[in-house]
């Protein structure tokens, strides 16, 4: 299938990987030696700081969501999460001006987290916690930061059955340990995972363990590429720089529990004579163009997996969302 969608391609926001120079050692005009603590292993948030940092996600995302405003909490989201909710809010807005009437605050209670030590930077930390919102799953958040000076951002949002959630290791002062992108010690690196996943996508076979997110989603793509008159077409992309960069956690069995993103394409092509089934307001609302034969949808989505030391990865949940959408 052609890469060509004749869409206009998302460039939201993107950010490069920080540049980190390191340097190990010099010497200064006295002799004396400065070690820099780019080299030096640290847990990557205190307790208390890990605590705040969900606390004032928590607030900030309420603000944005009562008034659809992603100004309210841009400061505090990045990379496939900023992606999808800065086009909710969008969509929000453009339908709703005078802002979300139906708000409900979310509310995140009995909040766990596990924090790895790692040096350089960037440094993350896992929060997971019980919602008011989501039927009983625990809401997954990765938080994000460059620099000291920088402040902690959600980059990864997904929600897991309770059950689904593994044990972590952690050493004798309860730090967690991150396992880096290329890891040869899991069935897929980390760092190869949204790859293999948007080959999964297309192609089946594979590494990946039948569920919703799998041959499920599979099945309703082929469902709905079969609907007469209307021709449906899919591309999946990986992403893996910057903010989209994949993370891994070392599970208590040797494993790894993975966050990764993927972008999805879904061109409907309507048939001579019909048209394209007309979309709800919030995708009308980040379209571009005029639909007459055919709409172009582009989708960000998050995922977590569980990458075994042996055998098959499972997705164990995923959110995505509409970033763009473009009509011809």
């Amino acid at each position: 299938m052609s890469r060509d969608l004749g869409l206009r391609r998302l460039r939201g926001r993107r950010r490069l990987d920080t540049c980190v120079l390191v340097v190990a050692l010099s010497v200064t005009a006295s002799g004396c030696v400065v070690v820099h603590g780019e080299r030096e292993v640290l847990p990557a948030a205190t307790r208390a700081e890990a605590a705040k940092a969900l606390e004032e996600f928590t607030a900030a995302y309420n603000k944005a969501d009562k008034a659809y405003d992603s100004s309210l909490d841009a400061d505090h989201t990045t990379g496939a999460l900023a992606d999808i909710d800065e086009a909710r809010l969008k969509a929000g807005r453009a339908n709703s001006p005078e802002g979300n009437a139906g708000h409900a605050p979310l509310k995140l209670t009995d909040a766990k987290f596990t924090i790895p030590e790692k040096a350089g930077w960037p440094r993350w930390f896992l929060a997971d916690a019980a919602g008011n919102k989501g039927g009983g799953s625990r809401w997954l958040l990765v938080f994000t930061r460059d620099g000291l000076d920088e402040s902690w951002e959600a980059a990864y949002l997904t929600l897991v059955a309770p059950d689904d959630i593994p044990e972590f290791r952690t050493g004798k002062d309860g730090w967690a340990e991150a396992v880096p992108a290329n890891s040869s010690d899991v069935t897929v690196p980390p760092g190869e995972l949204s790859k293999e996943y948007a080959s999964f996508l297309k192609g089946g076979g594979g590494v990946f363990s039948d569920g919703p997110h799998t041959s499920g989603w599979r099945a309703q793509r082929e469902k709905k590429s079969s609907r007469p008159g209307l021709a449906t077409q899919y591309i999946d992309e990986p992403m893996t720089n910057g903010d989209y960069a994949p993370l891994a956690l070392r599970t208590k069995d040797g494993g790894a529990l993975v966050f990764f993103t993927t972008r999805h394409f879904e061109k409907q092509t309507a048939a001579a004579g019909a048209s394209v089934p007309t979309p709800n307001k919030d995708v009308l609302a980040l379209t571009t163009g005029e639909i007459r034969q055919s709409l172009t949808m582009e989708f960000v989505s998050n995922e977590v997996a569980l990458d075994p030391a042996d055998g098959e990865v499972e997705v164990l949940g995923r959110i995505q969302g509409l970033t763009s959408a473009q009509g011809e």
